[in-house]
């Protein structure tokens, strides 16, 4: 059996010992060497397609995925309920008007009966109005309306609560045999009943909603029948030309971003190809979730920052198909920043 010396023992040690250096120096250089890659997404300005009447969707327009432009009708919504509350106030502004021409007459029995008939529709047009309010109100206690449209509802039940007084008011005085109408309620009703009508007539314009603007149809939330709240969602539309790349960097990063800079990126949907960004924005994130230690193992935090860009071109314009116009949300974008952050 070969006996080796303690030398030649020795002698080997060394040799791995320095081979395992030689290899771990190299591992270190190579890896600082190494480009740092930062992951972005493709965003889109959206926008929420939603109104004010309470009603059933009687027709979309739309599909999933159409391209629509601005002033376009998207969806037709039913509303019996306030069509009859509309018909209602119409027929009490004619009346209040016809009144007010027949300020100066005496209280005829035709008179009286007219009055008593425009008490009676503003009445039922109070209660309607009244059962509408709670049933709003619910819907906001439960944060399915908001504020605004409550608001809303709350005009139309005072609008309602004031044009009955004023209604009651003109029967009782002409029953009770008056020969000199009061001019200044009479006035009053006229107000209340337009300003009713008015207040119908803008929640019903809601029962034709058009795109605001161009776009793509991204998502439609209910169908046909279904039921549709004042406030809720009906579709999303996306701005396929306002597309621009979101990335959350550390701020030792922030040396190569700034307001006007441009960088590169490259997009796994488009077989990595270039395109340069510019940004627009940058701003921290909330601290409770972005904050992490310092690479160097110093005593300090890094905050993530947020940056958003617009594509400004594509690099490689012989390969270029128009990638610009064909970005969508959710789609990667892969930024390499200089192998100078990863040392």
């Amino acid at each position: 059996m070969k006996r080796y010396s303690n030398g030649t023992i020795i002698r080997g040690v060394i040799v791995i010992v320095a081979a395992g250096a030689i290899v771990s120096i190299a591992m270190i250089v190579y890896l600082q060497n190494e480009p740092v890659i930062i992951q972005g997404r493709i965003e889109c300005q959206n926008t929420i397609i939603s109104g004010k009447l309470l009603g059933r969707i009687d027709r979309l327009h739309v599909r999933e995925g159409d391209i629509v432009g601005k002033g376009d009708t998207l969806v037709t919504i039913s509303s019996p309920e306030i069509e009859a509350q509309l018909t209602s106030a119409s027929a009490m502004e004619s009346i209040a008007q016809y009144q007010n021409r027949k300020v100066d007459s005496g209280t005829r029995r035709e008179i009286v009966k007219s009055l008593k008939e425009a008490y009676l529709a503003a009445k039922a047009n109070y209660e309607l109005a009244e059962k509408s309010y709670k049933r709003s109100r619910q819907l906001f206690e439960d944060s399915i309306v908001t504020p605004q449209k409550m608001d809303e509802v709350e005009a139309l039940l005072k609008n309602a609560e004031a044009a009955e007084k004023a209604a009651k008011y003109q029967y009782e005085m002409a029953e009770a045999g008056a020969q000199q109408e009061d001019k200044a309620s009479s006035l009053a009703m006229i107000k209340a009943a337009k300003g009713n009508v008015i207040g119908l007539e803008s929640l019903l314009a809601d029962s034709r909603l058009v795109s605001p603007d161009g776009g793509q149809v991204s998502s439609i939330f209910l169908s046909e029948g279904e039921l549709v709240m004042p406030g809720s969602a009906i579709m999303e539309i996306i701005n396929t030309d306002s597309c621009y790349v979101v990335l959350n960097i550390k701020e030792n990063y922030l040396e190569d971003f700034y307001i006007g800079s441009e960088f590169m990126g490259s997009l796994p949907a488009f077989g990595y190809a270039k395109m340069a960004f510019k940004v627009f924005y940058i701003s921290p994130l909330g601290s409770f979730a972005n904050w992490t230690e310092s690479k160097d193992g110093n005593s300090y935090s890094l905050v993530t920052f947020q940056i958003k860009a617009y594509p400004t071109r594509v690099i490689d314009t012989a390969a270029d198909n128009g990638y610009i116009a064909r970005l969508r949300p959710g789609m990667s974008v892969l930024v390499e920043l200089d192998s100078k952050y990863n040392r």
